[in-house]
């Protein structure tokens, strides 16, 4: 048996399956490793990108690289399996490349998508990743997203093209704008010629877990297409949501 990779796997399942960041000496006193082998093992899962440190307090927490290497399993997870079915009519719809994203720290990943029969489209693949505050999924997320992520990544907004939003308080305005109406878009900030469309998919929990998207040529999806499509496209988000057990408070007490 090799115990090195036992260990290493010990640690990664233990990060795994804990809610907050964890520190060095804390896992080698819940495990009984020593320090050092811990310590070691973070570094190598973290040179491999499965884990990251915080800078300011030390811990360590598991990426979603974890889920990347086990994509070819990814139809179990609940909320793709629930999208797919979505996902594909609002493809034959709008006859556009759909995406489901989730959001990884100041990226989204994404974990499913059909694409345009379109012969010019948004070119991208599952598993691929963009900047979140420049795509409509990571948009719809982060516009529900905690106030230090949006913050700690409103510190680091990089131009990708000439319509990418750079300054913090426009950002937090764009996604004050997100929750008021119910869908984000994408106005070529990513890629220059490329538009988008989203709205977030919730959990149990009544958190953002993920978004539904789609995406095209600008000169196709206009601002005046969006605006036909963003009550479909949040339709399809919500129809997720509800399979995925999601209660609206407000719905409900409208209801009553």
């Amino acid at each position: 048996m090799d115990t090195t990779l036992l260990k290493g796997l010990t640690v990664l399942e233990a990060l795994a399956g804990s809610r907050e960041p964890r520190g060095v000496t804390e896992l080698a006193n819940e495990l009984g490793m020593l320090k050092s082998n811990v310590h070691r093992v973070l570094q190598t899962l973290a040179h491999r990108g499965y884990v990251r440190k915080d800078a300011a307090s030390g811990r360590y927490e598991c990426t979603l690289k974890v889920w990347e290497l086990g994509a070819l399993l990814a139809e179990r997870l609940d909320v793709r399996r629930a999208a797919r079915p979505h996902v594909a009519a609002l493809a034959e719809r709008t006859s556009e490349t759909v995406h489901v994203s989730v959001l990884d720290g100041a990226e989204v990943l994404y974990v499913d998508k059909v694409e345009s029969p379109q012969p010019v489209r948004a070119y991208s693949r599952v598993g691929g990743r963009a900047p979140a505050y420049c795509v409509a999924t990571g948009k719809a997320l982060l516009a529900h997203a905690p106030e230090e992520v949006v913050a700690e990544l409103s510190a680091a907004l990089v131009r990708h093209t000439p319509r990418t939003i750079t300054e913090p308080e426009a950002l937090r305005k764009e996604l004050r704008r997100v929750r008021e109406v119910g869908y984000a878009v994408n106005r070529g900030e990513w890629r220059e010629a490329v538009g988008g469309l989203a709205a977030p998919i919730f959990g149990v929990s009544r958190t953002a877990i993920a978004a539904i998207g789609l995406s095209g040529p600008t000169d196709r999806l206009t601002a005046n297409r969006m605006r036909e499509w963003a009550p479909l496209v949040m339709a399809a988000a919500g129809a997720i949501s509800r399979e995925l057990g999601f209660t609206d408070p407000t719905a409900a007490r409208a209801a009553g």
